[in-house]
């Protein structure tokens, strides 16, 4: 009878959906590049881009009780004029590294543009 016994770590790694959240989240800051994260954290880049995938469409889970996902965003031309309701209500964006915006609604796209630039490059 013979029986081969395995050294190392484990086959087959199990990662949490904080660790799958935060290495899409590393990968896809702006300047970071896929490969060199992959790279750090030891899995591959096509994992990665697996993890994005069931990210998006909502199959990674939940981290803290909250799901996790992408929101889909829609911008539209700036001369459009949003209600005087929809004006007044705030509008939260979450960034990298566990950043949040509040502001209103009817900020500039171009403003809002900087903004981002600024919180993101402190």
């Amino acid at each position: 009878m013979r029986a081969e016994v395995w050294v190392g770590p484990e086959r087959r790694r199990r990662w949490t959906v904080e660790e799958k959240v935060a290495t899409v989240r590393e990968a896809f800051a702006p300047g970071a590049r896929v490969a060199e994260v992959a790279r750090r954290r030891a899995v591959s880049r096509a994992q990665i881009y697996q993890w994005r995938a069931a990210l998006r469409d909502g199959r990674l889970g939940a981290v803290g009780g909250e799901v996790v996902g992408f929101v889909p965003v829609e911008v539209t031309d700036e001369a459009a004029a949003p209600t005087a309701e929809a004006a007044a209500e705030p509008v939260e964006i979450d960034l990298v590294g566990g950043r949040r915006l509040k502001v209103a609604s009817s900020l500039a796209t171009a403003e809002l543009r900087r903004l981002i630039r600024a919180v993101e490059g402190a």
